[in-house]
């Protein structure tokens, strides 16, 4: 008998958005570098001055997905059109600590993360006299509680405020249509206020996610943890912070992702337009950009993925959340391909680039016909055959 094949970790709910327009959040205390992290990550040209607040409105943009299956399909087919997918990414001001009691420009800021979907939570590392820090000196543990605990107090401020109105209409208004609701709020105030933890750590029935996702606290969204470098400390791959940052991170956030990088180092490659030059000046320091790797993450993190279609039209990579069935994939396209859907026609990538063309594929029984139930897999190529009325009985899209 063939080997079993080994069952992923069962994937706990999403607690947020239901959607593929969503989007990450940088996070962190004044001049820790999350501005210029944004304009190397968008390639765009937002201010970043050495004062606190100087991102006051959030700036938002998105960049493209580095992915070699993209990459290849497009030079296979050589497409009038090329349309990766894309993350979302929003720059957001400083939070300095009493930013849940309104200090510095606290409950805008706050507001502003409660918009997005992920946290991109960056601390910085690097020493630099003419960049300034808002406590002083230059400590990512503090930061890391400053933040961490902001959050928590703004979701705490908020739960309170809403478990008194429902407490005073289950408990004395007898209203039983609330009662589920209150009874989610309730185990909420339990995580945040009495045990003071984050609520993405606890366990949450699926009947309380709806009633989560309702309140979009603050402290349900993922994190990845994004450590800025002196650019000689990145190359080196050595500092003395790294070690109690992810000690932290395992105390406070276990199985939560780190990833150094350097501003300084990405700013330099990113002024450097001759991608030969770029590529030697890695080659020399021995160290390569940590940008593909953060974008990859932080799209992973909203529990997003993408099927492919393909064809000398056009190569695109359609934004999908994990767990969706093909009806819906195909509705991605076009609305007219869910209500019609009569089946999709799917290629594994591996095997596209393995037997080196459709042809090759169906020819080695590797290509599939599959119903209403197939669970869509991240890099799938689909066509999708559907019933457009009587006008048009059959159609496939690619």
């Amino acid at each position: 008998m063939p080997p079993k094949k080994a069952q992923e970790p069962e994937r706990k709910p999403l607690i947020g958005r239901v959607g593929t327009n969503l989007r990450v959040g940088i996070v962190g205390v004044p001049n820790v570098g999350k501005s210029t992290f944004f304009n190397v990550l968008t390639k765009s040209a937002v201010a970043a001055e050495n004062f606190p607040f100087c991102t006051i409105d959030p700036n938002e943009s998105r960049v493209p997905v580095p992915d070699e299956r993209f990459d290849y399909l497009c030079e296979y087919f050589k497409p009038a059109s090329k349309v990766p997918a894309f993350l979302n990414v929003v720059d957001i001001a400083g939070l300095v600590k009493g930013a849940a009691e309104g200090q510095g420009l606290g409950n805008a800021f706050l507001s502003h993360i409660s918009a997005c979907d992920a946290i991109f939570h960056l601390c910085r590392v690097f020493e630099d006299d003419d960049v300034t820090h808002i406590e002083g000196d230059v400590n990512p543990v503090r930061d890391l509680d400053i933040i961490s605990e902001e959050l928590r107090l703004k979701d705490e401020e908020m739960l309170m405020k809403n478990l008194e109105k429902l407490e005073r209409a289950v408990l004395r208004g007898g209203d039983k249509k609330l009662k589920p609701e209150y009874d989610t709020i309730a185990k909420v105030k339990t995580v945040v206020v009495d045990q003071k933890q984050h609520i993405r750590f606890a366990d949450w029935h699926t009947n309380d996610i709806d009633f989560l996702n309702k309140y979009l606290f603050l402290t349900s969204k993922p994190v990845i943890y994004l450590v800025n470098l002196a650019e000689k400390d990145y190359i080196k791959k050595k500092n003395k912070w790294l070690v109690k940052i992810k000690e932290w991170v395992d105390k406070n956030d276990p199985g939560a992702m780190i990833i150094p990088f350097s501003g300084a180092f990405e700013f330099k490659l990113i002024e450097m337009e001759d991608p030969e030059l770029r590529k030697k000046y890695q080659e020399d320091c021995g160290a390569t950009s940590a940008l593909d790797k953060i974008i990859v993450q932080g799209y992973k993190a909203l529990q997003l993925e993408y099927f492919f279609t393909a064809g000398v039209d056009e190569v695109k990579a359609w934004t999908i959340q994990k767990g969706t069935k093909a009806p819906q994939a195909a509705g991605k396209i076009h609305t007219d391909f869910e209500k019609g859907f009569i089946m999709a026609e799917v290629m594994k990538f591996a095997d596209f680039k393995e037997e080196g063309s459709e042809t090759g594929v169906k020819a080695a029984g590797k290509y599939r016909q599959q119903g209403r139930n197939y669970v869509v897999e991240d890099g799938d190529i689909i066509f999708f055959k559907f019933n457009a009325g009587a006008g048009l009985k059959d159609a496939k899209k690619k």
